[in-house]
């Protein structure tokens, strides 16, 4: 039977409830929405003002799954839009009741721009995402993630990490949006090729699976304009309902693992540590890289 519950003063069904979306680990779709409310202060303040791809699940994390990109017809009043420059319009996830409506969707995953909607053409951040190939263990994307730490301090450059809650690590750099995506993907490729250089035998830039041996990807290409990331707190389409969880630099060396963070046990954290990624939010917090571009040009 289909439950109703009020959010932001509006009535959200949701159906199904019973539904299990994890079945191993007994997580119906109430409880998942339980989950969201508690994250969504959090998932919300990193999402808002971006353009959202959410990927849904109607069946269970390890079930057929689709992509939504586009608002869908059906979509209630109380969900607010941005238009894409084809005239395509997106969701907004700035309010809770937005996530919970996604949530009764069986949106597992959120996945963001790296640009707000207001500039379109510059990103919040620099990414480097770092993707272990077929039989690389985590503790050998931990092995990459620090040496690439070390390299930026040594530039007095601050960096910021987070699990992708599924395989990898995604490190951030926050440029409070001075350049467009053609220079910060100039500056992220400056990097991805210097440590590539650097590093043979652990780290490659190379595209196709098939060539990058058992070497770490180190992908630069995904940030641009369009493209997405998963979304810090969003959880992930995994057997461990495991979540996309910023840490600290000190516990990536004491040793981490993608299942250590979940939906169940991301608030304990979150209370204790605070968001650790709350200073990417704010342009003042922007690192100098200008040395990096007079080395570019």
């Amino acid at each position: 039977m289909d439950k109703f519950i009020m959010i932001d003063n509006n009535k959200v069904k949701i159906s199904n409830p019973d539904k299990l979306l994890w079945p191993e680990l007994g997580i119906s779709k109430v409880d998942y929405i339980k989950y969201l409310i508690y994250l969504s202060p959090y998932i919300i303040k990193h999402a808002k003002d971006r353009f959202l791809t959410t990927i849904r699940y109607p069946d269970g994390y390890n079930k057929k799954f689709f992509y939504q990109k586009k608002v869908p017809a059906y979509a209630p009043d109380f969900v607010d839009t941005v238009n894409w420059k084809d005239g395509s319009e997106y969701i907004n996830l700035n309010k809770q009741v937005t996530l919970i409506w996604l949530g009764n969707l069986a949106s597992l995953e959120f996945h963001t721009t790296f640009n707000r909607i207001q500039k379109p053409f510059s990103p919040t951040s620099l990414v480097f995402d770092l993707d272990p190939s077929q039989g690389q263990t985590f503790d050998q994307v931990i092995e990459v993630a620090l040496l690439i730490y070390e390299t930026l301090n040594k530039l007095n450059v601050n960096s910021y990490v987070k699990t992708s809650g599924a395989t990898g690590l995604q490190i951030y750099i926050p440029i409070g949006e001075k350049y467009d995506y053609n220079l910060a993907r100039k500056i992220s490729k400056f990097f991805a090729e210097y440590f590539a250089n650097k590093y043979p035998n652990l780290i490659t830039i190379e595209r196709l699976k098939e060539k990058r041996g058992n070497k770490l990807y180190f992908d630069y290409l995904q940030m641009w304009e369009g493209k997405s990331i998963i979304n810090p707190y969003s959880p992930r389409a995994t057997k461990f309902a495991s979540i996309s969880m910023p840490v600290k630099w000190e516990e990536v060396k004491k040793g981490i693992k993608p299942s250590d963070f979940t939906i169940m046990n991301a608030m304990d954290r979150i209370k204790k540590n605070g968001d650790l990624f709350e200073p990417l939010i704010d342009n003042k917090n922007a690192e100098n890289v200008s040395s990096i571009l007079q080395q570019i040009k």
